[in-house]
């Protein structure tokens, strides 16, 4: 059952402008940081595992979550596709008890489309219902409406809409609905949720997150 499928407005903006695509090995030097933190006893399996691009990477876990063992996978500037490609070395790898994934942003900004977003997004969840147990959540933070790409809102609020459906239909699945309280009282995204970059988290803007996410987390072991 989903947190909260409303408030994705139907909005008219220009489309993405498609750029060419890069090879995800250009992460090998972030994945191999993931495997020595695993390696190192840092990373813990069973743990929940955050993944996903630079949002989730400037996510400071310990500070919003000190009550939780989670992992932080993220590397900035990824999209879904990348997840999938390193999927078994950060994901599989950590035997996550729930996976809380915040990627499209970029992938969007790039020039995909909405529905090839929720394609690999359903590529995702396959990969997780053959290599991890049945019952393991996967949680879809919603692609943020930020000021930086507030021109690509309807290409993400479709991608939104495809993947809460997803959601809906599944009781493994969870659609975090973040865009809706990040719009100010104009329908806008809110200046202060954003860092200068108009892209990336202020403080408040992990706040709003952060107590978005953390009606799942019970479903995590908590750090004794």
């Amino acid at each position: 059952m989903a947190l909260s499928r409303s408030g994705l407005p139907q909005l008219v903006a220009q489309g993405p402008t498609v750029a060419a695509a890069t090879s995800p090995e250009k992460w090998e030097t972030d994945i191999q940081a993931f495997e020595k933190k695993i390696i190192g006893g840092t990373s813990k399996p069973g743990s929940v595992l955050f993944i996903g691009s630079s949002s989730i990477r400037k996510w400071d876990l310990p500070k919003w979550f000190p009550d939780h063992q989670s992992i932080n996978h993220g590397f900035g500037g990824s999209e879904i596709s990348d997840s999938l490609y390193f999927f078994d070395r950060a994901v599989t790898s950590v035997k996550p008890s729930l996976i809380l994934l915040y990627a499209g942003d970029n992938d969007i900004g790039k020039g995909k489309t909405a529905e090839i977003v929720h394609q690999d997004f359903r590529k995702f969840v396959k990969l997780v219902r053959e290599k991890l147990p049945p019952q393991t959540t996967v949680a879809f933070i919603a692609i943020k409406p930020s000021i930086k790409r507030w021109n690509l809102r309807e290409e993400i609020v479709k991608a939104n809409s495809l993947i809460a459906k997803d959601c809906e239909a599944d009781a493994t699945l969870e659609y975090v609905d973040v865009w809706t309280p990040m719009l100010g009282d104009d329908g806008t995204p809110t200046p202060d949720l954003f860092v200068k970059d108009g892209l990336h988290l202020s403080d408040k803007g992990y706040q709003i997150w952060t107590d978005a996410v953390m009606k799942l987390m019970p479903q995590a072991a908590s750090v004794k």
